[in-house]
């Protein structure tokens, strides 16, 4: 089974308790039970702070989900204890009071086309939330600029570019360079003949793909024919 990307919504005071336990470690409400228990090694969360609706950090799922009593973090209701928890390892973590603003990207990740896009902050209410890989891996690089661990792509050099193309001409040009030849031997004075038909391709066309061979034809008889027209007026 594949990888499954996770938005948690938490609050910053939840996720400053979960920061002190250096990311270890995650409950879900029991609301949210049937999607905590899908949760496994390798998934991924992306976390959420719904009170400075902002994204903090990134983190990897290290075991299989459990259920477990102690209390760790708050709710408004005592007897929320978050019960269902993975344990986890860091990837991206901001520092402390440093988020990536929600309004920003919010309404270009494609989870939220779900809703009017004058409410899709609707998008992250609840707890637990199943969200696109693109959508993930847009806010993480996000999250990575901002850490400044994000790498620029590699590009390749342009001499080498150039070089290729210099040394390798299109066929294109090796046509258009045929046709230039073909032009200047037809328009030698001495020819009044047209060119032979098969000289060409079967059906007229040079490997440009354009039909030159007609074009350099009727050009050959235009020029015939000015010939002939000279010589009658000088009789």
């Amino acid at each position: 089974m594949g990888k499954t990307y996770w938005m948690l919504v938490t609050t910053q005071e939840n996720l400053d308790i979960t920061r002190d336990r250096g990311f270890s470690i995650q409950g879900v409400d029991t609301k949210n039970r049937r999607k905590a228990v899908r949760m496994g090694p390798e998934d991924r969360i992306l976390f959420y702070v719904s009170d400075k609706k902002g994204f903090a950090a990134t983190a990897t799922v290290t075991s299989e989900s459990f259920e477990d009593e102690e209390p760790i973090w708050k709710h408004h209701r005592e007897s929320e204890s978050f019960p269902h928890r993975v344990e986890l390892e860091a990837d991206v973590v901001l520092d402390p009071g440093t988020l990536v603003d929600a309004y920003q990207i919010g309404p270009t990740m494609e989870y939220v086309k779900k809703w009017p896009p004058d409410r899709w902050p609707l998008a992250f209410f609840g707890m637990l939330h199943i969200i696109p890989q693109r959508d993930f891996i847009f806010v993480e690089n996000e999250l990575r600029r901002i850490d400044g661990s994000l790498e620029s792509p590699e590009r390749e050099p342009i001499e080498s570019v150039v070089a290729v193309a210099v040394a390798e001409p299109s066929e294109t040009e090796q046509s258009d360079s045929d046709v230039d030849v073909a032009e200047e031997e037809i328009f030698e004075p001495d020819v009044e003949d047209e060119i032979d038909p098969e000289s060409e391709d079967s059906d007229g066309y040079t490997e440009a793909g354009s039909f030159a061979g007609f074009d350099v034809s009727r050009k050959a008889k235009k020029s015939s024919h000015r010939r002939r027209t000279q010589r009658r007026q000088h009789k």
